[in-house]
């Protein structure tokens, strides 16, 4: 790292998350203060379905409005009080004008503004035989829109947990500028094993860009068992900070200059054959 005027500190906290909701937004929020505290990061990342067991039978009943909601005036209050840009991880969110939920990651500036809100765009439908099987859409809906966090130059995007799978979605927020994908995320003991240190790095080393994912801390007595191992991936594919399975807060200092050093070095993008082939967006014309 060159200097620390060029360095951003990002904690990643993860958390054990319960069925008592107040329990896990004050958990959620202690956890924020603590690493504020000691560690003095300039973002803090939540991990996915903080707030409510991670399960289609309980979106419904955890759901809440934002920013309306008790879940969202916690963050908001927690970002203003302690002076920090706050990636909320996700809630099950509940949007009155549709009666519709929703899988959603809340940005919250330290004024405790919300900056913007990212709802899953890949709805988690798998069936792993022997496996795994789980339906999000039986209960959720698909969001349609991308979310950023700027940070003097850096830009952030921010996908949720299967999103990561998806290598289009990555390179649209990479054609749109962006230095780091941070997601939110619960993979299980079946895929978390196979694809989850692998996703990371893959979309870290074709993109050349920094990779975060934010995961619940591992309960083996919880009916969905998320595999931990919350993680920072630097643009050269490697790990810079790593987690274990249970509750643990990892805190990175990402040199902000390196994404340019590394496309410099390795200049795929200017490369491509945009004569032959590209990643075509639509958002424009959705939005």
């Amino acid at each position: 790292m060159e200097s620390l005027s060029k360095a951003l500190r990002i904690s990643l906290i993860q958390m054990k998350i319960g069925k008592n909701k107040l329990e896990n937004i004050t958990h959620a929020c202690n956890s924020i203060r603590k690493t504020v505290e000691k560690d003095k990061p300039k973002v803090v990342a939540l991990p996915e379905c903080f707030n409510s067991p991670y399960g289609t039978k309980y979106f419904n009943e955890y759901a809440e409005n934002i920013p309306d909601g008790d879940t969202s005036k916690a963050l908001a209050n927690i970002a203003k009080e302690l002076n920090v840009f706050l990636i909320g991880g996700t809630i099950p969110e509940r949007d009155n004008s549709d009666n519709k939920l929703y899988n959603t990651c809340t940005i919250w500036s330290p004024s405790g503004d919300l900056i913007a809100k990212y709802r899953k765009m890949h709805l988690f439908d798998i069936d792993v035989k022997g496996g795994i099987r789980f339906k999000e859409s039986e209960t959720l809906s698909a969001g349609n829109k991308l979310a950023f966090l700027e940070l003097d130059g850096f830009k952030i995007g921010i996908g949720i947990c299967y999103d990561i799978r998806f290598e289009e979605l990555a390179r649209i927020y990479r054609n749109n500028g962006c230095d780091m994908l941070l997601y939110p995320a619960a993979f299980n003991m079946t895929t978390g094993p196979l694809h989850w240190e692998l996703l990371q790095r893959a979309r870290a080393n074709d993109l050349q860009l920094f990779v975060a994912t934010v995961s619940p801390a591992r309960d083996v007595s919880s009916e969905y068992v998320a595999w931990g191992h919350s993680m920072v991936v630097d643009p050269w594919a490697k790990i810079v900070r790593s987690a274990q399975d249970g509750e643990e807060t990892i805190v990175a200092d990402l040199d902000t200059t390196l994404v340019q050093k590394v496309r410099e070095q390795i200049p795929v993008s200017k490369q491509r054959r945009l004569e032959l082939y590209d990643t075509i967006s639509k958002f424009d014309k959705q939005n």
